[in-house]
């Protein structure tokens, strides 16, 4: 089980990433935001594998209706996944929002 603190750790050891508050809740930013806490318990992550994880890992990996318009965002639950994971979904989502910026 990871925490808030772990997600932290992890998105400000990337290059030029800050953290700051949006919508009232820890997020993460590089060029733009890359993870946002969604609540206590979730944060929300850009990937290209949305479907899949969804479809694979539903007790991991959800949307909530505000998130379907974008492909892109996922919500994952921090108690049903390891570090190692998380790590490489922060690390996906940071290059994704680094290649999104216009």
């Amino acid at each position: 089980m990871v925490s808030e603190d772990d997600v932290r750790s992890v998105c400000l050891a990337l290059p030029g990433a800050s953290e700051r508050l949006s919508w009232n809740r820890p997020a993460w930013f590089g060029r733009t935001l890359f993870a946002r806490m969604w609540d206590d318990a979730v944060l929300t992550v850009k990937t290209a594998e949305r479907d899949a994880l969804i479809a694979t890992q539903p007790a991991v990996f959800f949307v909530h209706p505000h998130h379907e318009r974008y492909e892109a965002l996922v919500l994952v639950r921090l108690g049903a996944v390891d570090l190692g994971e998380l790590t490489e979904l922060i690390d996906e989502s940071y290059r994704i929002a680094g290649r999104n910026r216009s």
